[in-house]
C-alpha cells in the first residue's frame, strides 16, 4: 500500500519585540496611513540581537512536535527553509538538530526564498511517499530583520521575523499534502535579490559601504509577477487534483502585501472570511509566512475532515507554487 504523506501538526514562534508603523515613523520618512493603505501591515516582530534563524526554527519545532505527540528521537528528517541562516554552513537544520537532540535526523537547508515552505511540503512529501522517511520535521525560519535596510522606506516596512515548523509523516490524523505545483524563474532573478555576501561579491569594505548586505527589491514589477504565477499556480495545483475552485474552504496565501492578497482571492470562488491573514500583524517573514499563518488558522479555526486547506506562495529567484492540503 502506498504511503500518504499528511502534516500532523504545526507550530510557529514570533519573537516578542513588535515594531510597529509608529515606531517606523521615527526611523524612516513615513507614516502609518502609508503603509496601511499599500500594504495592509500594522505591525511586524523583530527578534533579538542575540536570538537567530536556529533559536526560532528550534522553538517552532518544539511546539509541533509536542502536538503531534512526537519526541525529537522519532524524526527522521529536519528540513529547514531559510534565507537568513546563521551562517553559510554549517546548515541551520544542523544546528537545530542538536538542540532538539535528534542525532539520528539527517538534517539540511534548502532555498525558495518566501516559497520555502510550499518547496518544502514537495521534498517531505517525496521523501514519505517514497519510503525514505517515516516522520520529517519541516522548519521555515527567518531572520529578515538581519538583511533588511532600515533607511529604505521601501523595504523596511515589509519585512519581520518568525518561524513556524511542521512534523510530516506517513501515518496518523491530520492533512493529507494532496497536491503541489511548483515553478521557478530565473531570468529575473535581478528584481528581488541580496546583492552581496555570496562568492560573485564576497563582503569587503566597499561592499558593506554601499549596503549591498541588505535586500534590494523593484516592487511594483515583484507585485505584477507575485499575482500572476500564484493565480496560474493554483489553479494548475487544483486541476491536478481535479478540485473544484466552489471546494476552497480555505486559501492561505503568502503574507507579503494585503493588495497582493486581495488581488489573489478575488480570482478565485471562495469567500472573503475564508482567506486567511496574518499580514497586518507579522509582516511578511519570507519562508515562515504561509507557515505561520496556516498554524494561526489551524490553532483559531475548527476544520472538519474533507475540508480543503490551499497555500499559495511566491518569492525571490523568482519562485512560485501551490499546495493543497485535505483534513483527514
Amino acid at each position: 500500500m502506498k504511503n500518504s504523506a499528511r502534516v500532523l501538526s504545526t507550530g510557529s514562534y514570533l519573537p516578542e519585540r513588535v515594531l510597529t508603523n509608529h515606531d517606523l515613523e521615527q526611523m524612516v520618512d513615513t507614516s502609518d496611513e502609508w503603509i496601511v493603505s499599500r500594504t495592509g501591515m500594522r505591525e511586524r516582530r523583530i527578534a533579538r540581537a542575540d536570538e537567530f534563524t536556529s533559536d526560532m526554527g528550534a522553538k517552532a519545532a518544539e511546539e509541533a512536535l509536542k502536538r503531534a505527540g512526537k519526541t525529537a528521537q522519532e524524526i527522521d528528517l529536519i528540513l529547514v527553509a531559510t534565507i537568513t541562516p546563521d551562517y553559510l554552513f554549517p546548515s541551520t537544520a544542523a544546528l537545530i538538530q542538536s538542540v532538539l537532540k535528534a542525532p539520528q535526523a539527517a538534517a539540511f537547508d534548502f532555498q525558495a526564498a518566501c516559497t520555502g515552505f510550499l518547496y518544502g511540503l514537495s521534498l517531505a512529501k517525496g521523501f514519505i511517499e517514497s519510503g525514505i522517511y517515516q516522520n520529517i520535521l519541516l522548519i521555515a525560519s527567518e531572520k529578515l530583520s538581519s538583511i533588511v535596510d532600515y533607511q529604505d522606506r521601501n523595504t523596511c516596512v515589509l519585512f519581520g521575523d518568525g518561524a513556524a515548523a511542521a512534523v510530516i509523516s506517513n501515518s496518523g490524523p491530520g492533512f493529507s499534502i494532496r497536491e503541489s505545483c511548483l515553478g521557478a524563474d530565473g531570468e529575473v532573478a535581478n528584481l528581488l535579490f541580496l546583492p552581496a555576501g555570496g562568492c560573485r561579491k564576497p563582503a569587503t569594505a566597499e561592499t558593506v559601504k554601499n549596503g549591498e548586505h541588505f535586500l534590494a527589491m523593484e516592487g511594483k514589477e515583484v507585485f505584477k509577477h507575485a499575482v500572476r504565477r500564484m493565480e496560474a499556480a493554483a489553479k494548475e495545483c487544483l486541476r491536478l487534483a481535479d478540485l473544484p475552485e466552489a471546494e476552497i474552504d480555505w486559501l492561505v496565501p503568502h503574507q507579503a502585501n494585503e493588495r497582493i492578497i486581495d488581488a489573489i482571492a478575488k480570482r478565485f470562488s471562495i469567500d472573503e472570511s475564508k482567506v486567511f491573514k496574518t499580514v497586518h500583524k507579522y509582516g511578511n517573514t519570507s519562508a515562515s509566512a504561509v507557515a505561520i499563518a496556516l498554524d494561526e488558522l489551524l490553532q483559531t479555526e475548527e476544520i472538519s475532515s474533507g475540508e480543503n486547506v490551499l497555500l499559495v506562495a511566491f518569492g525571490a529567484g523568482f519562485t512560485w507554487g501551490a499546495t493543497l492540503l485535505t483534513a483527514i
